[in-house]
């Protein structure tokens, strides 16, 4: 019975909010997950704060993390927000239940020297690694997600004035800033990687000539951590991470950052705060009479 609300939800998610279909799989699986605590039979109607903490105890079994099961939450909240509005319940048991404080864990980031080996180490002399030194120049240098480097199209590329435009959260568009380096690998690995049959749209394309998936991108990074020896517990997002470091510890200010970042909050940004010390430690070092 609960089936048919998820389906209204997911539709919502998907025509009224606009919402990406990466989104809209994340909620229906975390759904599906609370569906099944239900079992087949549920009535969503007679969903109680008490149901509620017995699915947390259920999470907590399981040892989900302290993050999944605030996504979840989230989730969650958002589902008996939208059948409360819609008047399928009559009382939102989610009022109740308060989100685990998640612990802040500092952003992994690379040093200048470490960003340089990665970028540098693709072999150049072939299309694979073209493309290769491409992706990771253009996620450094305008700091993407994986989801919007692998959605980035070739008509979203402005080579003369040096911007992108992004499909970032919640599909809202934004322009990003992009180096000249970056756009000059963008242009020997178009230039190179031929016509044919491929995706005339997607800028970055697999063996088969179709648009790189986000798994794809992971295998890129994975290969060249690798082959340069830097620390396993790098990710794409860690480039996206080392970015934001960097022009905060050259001297940008937090709500540029914010800006090119696509953050909704300066909250979000704010995390990077704790990582620039040393560029403020210089400058207290050099300012400071008694330092």
């Amino acid at each position: 019975m609960i089936d048919r609300y998820i389906d209204k939800f997911l539709n919502y998610l998907k025509i009224e909010k606009n919402m990406s279909p990466h989104t809209v799989i994340n909620y229906s699986v975390d759904l599906r997950d609370f569906a099944k605590f239900l079992g087949d039979d549920a009535d969503i109607e007679k969903v109680e704060y008490l149901t509620l903490r017995k699915f947390l105890a259920d999470l907590k079994v399981k040892n989900y993390s302290k993050r999944t099961v605030a996504r979840k939450l989230a989730c969650l909240r958002s589902f008996f927000k939208f059948l409360y509005r819609e008047g399928h319940i009559k009382t939102n048991a989610m009022l109740g239940v308060s989100t685990p404080k998640l612990d802040k864990k500092l952003p992994i980031f690379l040093d200048e020297g470490e960003v340089a080996k990665l970028l540098e180490a693709p072999d150049t002399s072939d299309v694979s690694g073209l493309r290769d030194r491409a992706i990771l120049e253009t996620i450094y240098s305008s700091g993407l997600r994986i989801s919007e480097l692998v959605g980035l199209n070739i008509d979203s590329i402005d080579f003369i004035g040096g911007v992108l435009k992004i499909l970032g959260k919640g599909r809202k568009e934004r322009l990003a800033p992009i180096g000249d380096r970056a756009l000059k690998c963008i242009r020997s690995y178009l230039e190179k990687r031929g016509g044919g049959k491929l995706d005339k749209k997607a800028v970055f394309l697999n063996k088969s000539g179709t648009r790189l998936t986000d798994r794809s991108v992971r295998r890129v990074l994975e290969k060249y951590i690798h082959i340069t020896s830097l620390r396993q517990d790098i990710s794409p997002h860690t480039l996206r991470h080392s970015f934001a470091t960097h022009l905060l510890n050259r001297g940008a200010d937090l709500r540029s950052v914010q800006e090119l970042l696509g953050h909704m909050n300066l909250s979000t940004t704010q995390i990077y705060t704790h990582v620039t010390s040393e560029r403020l430690k210089a400058v207290y070092d050099k300012a400071h009479p008694r330092a």
